[in-house]
């Protein structure tokens, strides 16, 4: 087996600047892929670009600052990127959107979260993929949720986007399968993230009990009795963005210690 299973292909990781993305981005660094980080913060990303580990000869790593809620502009970005890079790998990640009923949520407030998800999903899809096409060969892997599977109390507009997005994935899956190409989706569970803290801030808010109580309360339901690492999850995507993972296509992989109770 080649020691570095993923040398010569190009990862294009989004939402690279924390929590899941980074750890992605180290993860398939590690296997030898050449990454580019997308995210909002320059400085951020530069800083991560350098710590990014150099595992084989010719890999290099490089980052790309976009707003994917523009669509104008991150098809600007993309089309100036791929002059210069051929994608083989692109890990979908955006940060998810903030919590609330859905009954209460508006309809701008839908309309924004699935411009920020699936339809920016959609323009890195149709950007990378006339490489994929020609290449015969490629991995794309959404990082969403486990409400595609069971709604999340209070994460009204999330579970509705976030299984809008599933739902295209698996369209995709077969869409693109005869092209080598696979489509997955990660579904972390609670995980050690700035958007963990965000949950339990906003949930401490609306019960006016402590986070810390919040967070037990979570923990109550989950058998591995902890919350992830960020790297555990990144753990999922590697595998799904490797070659050993050519016949996984179009399933929605949970990583959350068991918590999720449907099959």
């Amino acid at each position: 087996m080649q020691q570095h299973p993923l040398q010569g292909k190009t990862a294009l990781v989004c939402g690279a600047s924390e929590g899941i993305g980074r750890a992605s981005a180290i993860g398939l660094a590690e296997q030898g892929a050449n990454i580019i980080l997308l995210a909002r913060r320059g400085k951020v990303l530069d800083e991560l670009r350098l710590a990014l580990p150099l595992v084989c000869d010719g890999q290099q790593h490089h980052y790309m600052m976009a707003d994917v809620s523009d669509s104008e502009g991150l098809k600007h970005k993309l089309d100036e990127m791929l002059k210069a890079f051929k994608i083989d790998i692109l890990i979908n990640n955006t940060a998810g959107p903030a919590g609330g009923a859905a009954s209460t949520a508006t309809p701008e407030q839908y309309l924004a979260v699935f411009q920020q998800h699936l339809i920016a999903n959609q323009i890195l899809v149709q950007a990378v993929l006339p490489n994929m096409r020609y290449t015969q060969w490629g991995r794309i892997v959404n990082i969403i949720s486990t409400s595609v599977k069971e709604p999340i109390a209070n994460l009204g507009v999330s579970n509705t986007i976030r299984g809008a997005v599933a739902s295209w994935s698996k369209t995709l899956a077969s869409e693109l399968g005869p092209f080598g190409i696979t489509v997955n989706n990660v579904l972390p569970g609670y995980t050690r993230t700035q958007r963990l803290e965000q949950i339990l801030h906003e949930r401490s808010a609306a019960t006016n009990k402590a986070s810390e109580e919040i967070a037990n309360a979570m923990l109550s339901t989950v058998p591995a009795g902890r919350f992830a690492e960020a790297s555990e999850i990144a753990a999922a995507v590697v595998f799904l963005a490797s070659p050993q993972a050519g016949y996984v296509n179009g399933i929605n992989l949970p990583v959350d210690g068991g918590r999720t109770r449907s099959l």
